[in-house]
């Protein structure tokens, strides 16, 4: 839509208060910082809510890799033999040999449900998700053979440990007596606590050396699962479908998927719901340009009239209103992406400020799942977010735009 000369002029007019016209810039004003709360709002939302998603999903892969196999009874014997087909499976990038059983911890006369994960050495080295978030101690100390541990941040709060303090792990599987079966209770010391930001994994997880997790559960040579990681965690399934046949009858093939399916559902339901729900800011914000251009029309009707008698086009005084529109619309986008950005960056200070204040726990971590409040914004969400505003402001100005070009210069001008 291009303007020429006068149109220009009068839409610059139209724009900028003139005496008289307060009221009807004040609503204009208005109705451009509701479109920038509406924008704003849509762009924090949903990068929190990708922000949520995507660190979640990190975490729990780094732990837990894109799917296992599982052996039926918790045990998966000539694993070896599943692990290199795997690892010749096209599209699998690793296959790594994991034990992990839930157990029950000890210290300092307290006691904890812990899940204790046995992994080789090389691999335990190799976990970033591990060895980046290593808050206490030396994970080098966790050695086989050394009696050492490592065990999360929120694990170590709960029974009082810290690196150096004893720990009895406490196993069901022991050995067999007159009067019945005696727990197998081993004593450990802490060599170093980690937090990787999930909170049921820090209050529970305890890692430790794959020999020493199979003398602990009297496992043998044995492993409990090989977790698999591949190029595409969206076709995992398509992947591992060439694996199920080595796999049969003696496990089964779990995808990152079905162990979190309802976690993942809710998410992506409430983030849709999110979406329109704070759609529904902008549209009001639209409805308030919408109100603001007829204020401006009706009281404006005697110019239009005389710019009418002066040869003005219905087309012209259509283009002007329409102009007039989108400017507010667009002007509120910007302003909207620049308050979104400010918030996001500093997202988690105004939570704690927020939590300083009213005293309350806005982000729990036990409720939440992550510590920190995360984010993560999708360049393609927020050119949806700025054309969705865009075309409903352009709507909105298509009625006073029209009542504005109807204007009869003859019924106005009559009694002038």
């Amino acid at each position: 839509m291009i303007l020429n000369r006068y149109e220009r002029m009068i839409a610059r007019r139209y724009l900028l208060p003139g005496k008289g016209e307060g009221f009807i810039f004040l609503v204009a004003a208005i109705s451009l910082m509701a479109v920038a709360l509406g924008v704003a709002a849509l762009i924090i939302v949903m990068s929190v809510m990708n922000g949520f998603r995507a660190e979640l999903f990190d975490k729990i892969v780094g732990l837990n890799g894109h799917a296992i196999v599982q052996g039926y009874d918790g045990r998966l014997s000539n694993w070896q033999q599943i692990a290199d087909a795997a690892r010749k499976t096209p599209g699998v990038t690793s296959a790594l040999p994991l034990i992990e059983q839930p157990l029950m911890a000890s210290a300092n006369g307290r006691v904890e449900g812990v899940l204790v994960r046995g992994m080789r050495i090389q691999d335990l080295r190799s976990n970033r998700t591990i060895n980046d978030n290593v808050k206490s101690g030396d994970l080098r100390s966790v050695t086989p053979g050394s009696g050492r541990i490592a065990i999360g941040s929120r694990l170590a709060e709960m029974l009082g440990a810290f690196p150096g303090s004893e720990i009895a792990l406490i196993s069901p599987e022991g050995r067999s007596t007159v009067v019945g079966t005696v727990p197998r209770i081993v004593s450990y010391t802490v060599g170093a606590t980690f937090e990787v930001g999930v909170y049921d994994y820090d209050k529970a997880f305890v890692v430790m050396p794959m020999e020493d997790a199979q003398t602990l559960l009297m496992l043998g040579d044995e492993v409990g699962m090989i977790e698999i990681q591949t190029t595409n965690p969206d076709r995992v399934h398509e992947i591992l479908a060439p694996l199920e046949p080595v796999v049969r009858g003696r496990g089964i093939i779990v995808d990152w998927r079905q162990m979190n399916s309802a976690l993942f559902e809710a998410l992506e339901i409430e983030r849709i719901a999110m979406f329109v729900v704070l759609s529904l800011i902008v549209l009001v914000a639209v409805f308030n340009i919408l109100s603001s251009l007829i204020m401006l029309v009706r009281a404006k009707t005697r110019d239009i009239a005389i710019l009418r008698t002066m040869g003005a086009s219905r087309q012209g005084m259509m283009k002007v209103f329409v102009t007039v529109g989108v400017i507010i619309g667009s002007l509120g986008i910007v302003l909207g992406l620049i308050l979104g950005a400010i918030f996001l960056f500093f997202r988690q200070g105004v939570v704690d400020v927020i939590q300083a204040m009213t005293g309350q726990n806005l982000w729990d971590p036990s409720v939440r799942f992550l510590s920190e409040l995360p984010s993560k914004t999708d360049p393609f969400e927020v050119t949806a977010i700025v054309l969705i505003a865009l075309i409903l402001s352009f709507l909105a100005t298509l009625y006073p735009a029209w009542k504005a070009a109807s204007t009869d210069p003859v019924q106005v001008l009559r009694y002038e």
